[in-house]
């Protein structure tokens, strides 16, 4: 054997020969482990959803209750996300039977899928490299299913023309915001980035921008309206966020969430007047366009008013908009979204598909699931009846629970709650007492945080605290998500009811 001293690359990691060595070149000085100090500060900076606290309780007292642990409740209701087949959903039988005979093509001769479906998986298989959905697709989209969204945007549009050219497929809308904002992100201090930012909001949204690096500057909208976008709240954020940062971009969330509130055409209109007046980006979330339920209420996209608007505005505001399968078609698992960029100038725009082949392709099954919601079954073809009656059957469920909620809700004491015009989500207020407020302070926590962890352990309901999602100091919300069979919904009500009256009844 060799000689083991200095100069041997071989070093015992006990200090005895006898033991396991490791290999270190000569002057290798091992990385001293650092912790924190060897994150990005970027992402030291996130902050977790306070809501992550109640999911990890929740999936807790799950583990309890099959280990036998006596509770008041046999099982946790958990309607605090936007997942629709979690909640007892169910998902729609055409997207399924086309993906499923796309991943085991046997099934397109097996005689038990109908002939549409068949039809369907085998001309998305020969947009796939080599027939197959295990092969990769391009940075930004298998090109048929961009046509196809383009397509569909053109039809939702009333006829506006829309090209496959500004469609790029991703992961998941959220991906394709983060793609977005990193081409708009930059600079420090008073020249980064600021982006107007509706609240309440998405909770999700404030890690996103913290992690490309702009700065939230926040919106508040009119509770007492309806949750309203109010045109003179965003001028006076402006105005007072400059000096701060740069004020650059300006997001939307229409169909709102969690408000559910639904933004009016001439609402559009003023906010496409002040997006050109102070050279805003608008960024237009509009994944939950499927889910109006309000009556006399529609969706209007920001790109057909912005275009209905003439070419003083469709010519120069710079608009992306977004959409997505996890609400479309509740296929949020399969993460597949879009997003249509609109007078992007064209070399910002191969920016964009360079930061896109730098990620991971969307998935080529979410894909399908994409080319689906924008092209379903037409009338006459053998798959329509069934479709057409599953989603007719899943927006009747959405309607009755929204309209569920509200009832009885607004029986409660010190509870109120604007009616939901759409999304998936209800966002009610709630008025604690004076004991419970202090309770909480002395806990470290918001109150509508303890009010939701007692709901948890006390009746096994999990919803969203208002706190996560943004809202005024000394001001209180929980988050429902209500697309959920309308048995569950019922007794997620029942328990909600019973904790709330005992709840109040404790700090009167």
């Amino acid at each position: 054997m060799g000689d083991e001293g200095e100069s041997s690359p071989w070093k015992s990691t006990t200090g005895k020969a006898s033991q396991k060595k490791t290999y270190q070149p000569a002057g290798f000085e091992p990385r001293r482990k650092t912790g924190l100090e060897e994150v990005n500060p970027r992402v030291r900076e996130i902050q977790p959803p306070k809501g992550d606290m109640l999911l990890r309780r929740a999936e807790e007292i799950r583990a309890e209750l099959q280990q036998g642990v006596k509770k008041p409740y046999k099982e946790v209701i958990d309607i605090s996300q936007d997942d629709f087949h979690s909640a007892g959903m169910k998902p729609f039988s055409f997207v399924r039977q086309v993906i499923a005979a796309c991943l085991h093509p046997e099934l397109l001769h097996s005689g038990k899928l109908p002939a549409d479906v068949c039809q369907r998986a085998q001309r998305l298989l020969k947009e796939c490299d080599g027939d197959s959905v295990g092969s990769y697709s391009d940075s930004c989209g298998i090109p048929h299913v961009q046509r196809t969204v383009a397509e569909f945007i053109t039809r939702r549009d009333g006829g506006l023309p829309s090209f496959p050219k500004d469609i790029f497929i991703s992961s998941g809308s959220q991906r394709a915001l983060m793609v977005v904002l990193r081409l708009l992100a930059q600079g420090e201090g008073m020249s980064q980035t600021g982006v107007l930012t509706p609240v309440p909001t998405c909770y999700t949204f404030p890690m996103v921008l913290t992690e490309v690096g702009a700065v939230m500057v926040p919106y508040q909208l009119c509770e007492e309206q309806g949750w309203a976008l109010q045109v003179d709240e965003l001028r006076r954020v402006l105005q007072a966020s400059r000096g701060h940062c740069d004020p650059r971009v300006l997001y939307v969330i229409n169909p709102g969430n969690p408000t559910g509130h639904v933004q009016s055409r001439k609402s559009i209109e003023d906010v496409i007047r002040l997006a050109a007046e102070e050279r805003l980006f608008l960024l237009a979330n509009e994944v939950y366009q499927d889910t109006v339920h309000g009556e006399g209420v529609e969706f209007v996209s920001y790109k057909r008013v912005l275009f209905e608007m003439g070419p003083q505005y469709s010519d120069t505001v710079q608009l992306a908009s977004f959409n997505s399968i996890s609400n479309g078609i509740g296929e949020g698992g399969l993460r597949a979204g879009y997003v249509e960029l609109l007078n992007i100038d064209p070399a910002v725009a191969l920016f964009a598909e360079m930061l896109l082949c730098t990620d991971i392709c969307a998935p080529v099954t979410g894909q399908i699931a994409l080319a689906i919601m924008a092209d379903p079954p037409w009338p006459g073809d053998p798959s329509y009846g069934q479709y057409a009656e599953e989603v007719q059957a899943s927006q009747e469920t959405l309607i009755r629970n929204v309209r569920r909620v509200e009832e009885v809700l607004s029986a409660l004491p010190g509870v109120s709650c604007q009616p939901a015009m759409g999304g998936v989500n209800v966002f009610p207020r709630l008025y604690l007492p004076a004991g419970a407020v202090e309770q909480a302070k002395e806990a470290g926590v918001e109150a509508d945080q303890l009010y939701c962890k007692r709901l948890l352990e006390e009746v096994g309901l999990c919803v969203g605290p208002g706190c996560e999602s943004g809202q005024r100091e000394g001001i209180h919300h929980m988050r429902l998500h209500v697309k959920v069979p309308a048995e569950v919904m019922e007794e997620a009500l029942g328990r909600l009811r019973t904790f709330h009256l005992r709840f109040m009844s404790e700090f009167s």
